[in-house]
């Protein structure tokens, strides 16, 4: 799972360099090297994201755990609701109207971008599991990922917010969906391990 993260992670980071680029009319390559070298940039720099997802996923688990071992079921899972739909309201209006210089427009592209990734790998996610994965998915996708790209938000730049959330939501959603047939095996064995075994 890390190393997929990490390819997962440095695909979309070039993809999405190698879009901007195109879309701005700004790819040029002066010679053959710098043909190889500027995706070879985007790779590394993918990586990292990927990294930093990975980090934001486990940081995820961690306060998961502690919330179910804090709150009884329902209300933790009626705090991720709320968190989410904070952050994302937060992510489309706060920051402008405290700020006052932000661009409205980018930042509502910006949250209903991740708005709807967040209900496609919920949908998902429940039909590869049920229906109680569909709130803490979308509490991943939405609050923790939004935490994630905070520091890129702060630059104020729209080209390096895609840069940073086209991999990172990639890797987010990957992570995601894997968990429960990561875990899957794990159980299945803490069982049989727990069964006593027939004498031969």
């Amino acid at each position: 799972m890390f190393w997929t993260t990490l390819l997962i992670g440095a695909g979309g980071a070039v993809i999405a360099g190698l879009a901007l680029q195109v879309a701005n009319g700004r790819i040029e390559f002066r010679s053959t090297t710098d043909f190889f070298i500027y995706p070879l940039i985007l790779f590394g720099y993918g990586v990292l994201v990927s990294v930093y997802s990975q980090l934001g996923f486990f940081a995820y688990l961690i306060l998961n755990y502690m919330g179910i071992g804090v709150f009884p079921k329902k209300i933790w899972q009626y705090i991720q609701l709320i968190l989410a739909v904070v952050s994302i309201l937060e992510l489309m209006f706060l920051r402008t109207f405290v700020g006052g210089d932000r661009n409205v427009i980018s930042d509502l592209a910006l949250a209903i971008a991740i708005l709807l990734s967040a209900v496609i790998v919920s949908f998902i996610k429940v039909r590869s599991t049920n229906i109680s994965a569909w709130i803490p998915t979308f509490f991943f996708m939405t609050a923790v990922s939004i935490v994630e790209v905070i520091g890129v938000l702060r630059i104020g730049v729209d080209s390096a917010t895609v840069f940073i959330v086209v991999p990172l939501i990639a890797c987010n959603a990957f992570q995601i969906l894997m968990l429960h047939r990561i875990l899957k095996p794990s159980v299945r064995e803490s069982r049989y391990s727990n069964e006593p075994r027939s004498s031969n």
